[in-house]
């Protein structure tokens, strides 16, 4: 069992480390992400920098490689290897090696994203109805806002405090560690931006695109 344990946390790191961005910028642009843009290794530089279509193939990918990554845990469940409570803690120890994957990506001399869209697919494995609800938090900020940042930085909040209300219920306490934790991660993440924002130079992004003026 230790044997398991061990390879699922590499292969959680692994997977983490797949620097979506940066292989289809080389493969399908010519480009290296990191030097364009805010050089941010992510989703949201490669909207801006390479467009709807890249942006939202890098978005899914690294999404899902949390999403996976989390879910690994679920089949030691349903081999009836480990408690449902196991499980859970399980997904966030594993969760957590995919986002530190895509922090520090063995593939990528450990030069990665913010890993906020690792975390949302994360969080939609560990608690799919407060993941929703986060995301439904993060685009109004963004529609009103105009900046992805505060976006994500408000979501990230808004997932510890359903659990600490209980909005679906009893839930386990780890899940309220995680949240607070995940929260202050993605803020420390996003020092920068905040300070941008407060200097009002952070780069503004639009939900629904503007019609050009003739």
């Amino acid at each position: 069992m230790i044997l398991i344990l061990i390879g699922l946390c590499l292969l959680s790191y692994i997977l983490g480390s797949i620097p979506t961005a940066i292989w289809y910028g080389e493969a399908y642009h010519g480009v290296d992400i990191r030097t364009l843009g805010s050089g941010n290794a992510g989703a949201t530089n490669t909207f801006r920098v390479l467009g709807k279509k890249a942006g939202s193939i890098v978005l899914f990918v690294d999404a899902f490689k949390g999403f996976l990554a989390t879910s690994l845990s679920t089949f030691l469940f349903y081999l009836h290897l480990i408690d449902w409570q196991t499980c859970v803690s399980l997904k966030i120890v594993f969760g957590f090696l995919a986002v530190l994957g895509h922090l520090l990506p063995v593939f990528c001399d450990f030069k990665g994203g913010k890993g906020v869209a690792t975390l949302m697919g994360m969080v939609l494995a560990l608690h799919p109805e407060a993941a929703l609800v986060s995301i439904a938090v993060f685009l109004l900020v963004f529609y009103v806002s105009n900046y992805v940042s505060l976006g994500s930085m408000i979501a990230s909040l808004v997932f510890p405090f359903l659990m600490v209300f209980k909005v679906f219920g009893d839930e386990f306490p780890i899940l309220i560690y995680f949240g607070f934790i995940v929260a202050f991660l993605v803020i420390f993440m996003h020092r920068k931006n905040i300070a941008r924002i407060l200097q009002g130079t952070e780069n503004r992004m639009y939900l629904i695109p503007r019609k050009k003026q003739s």
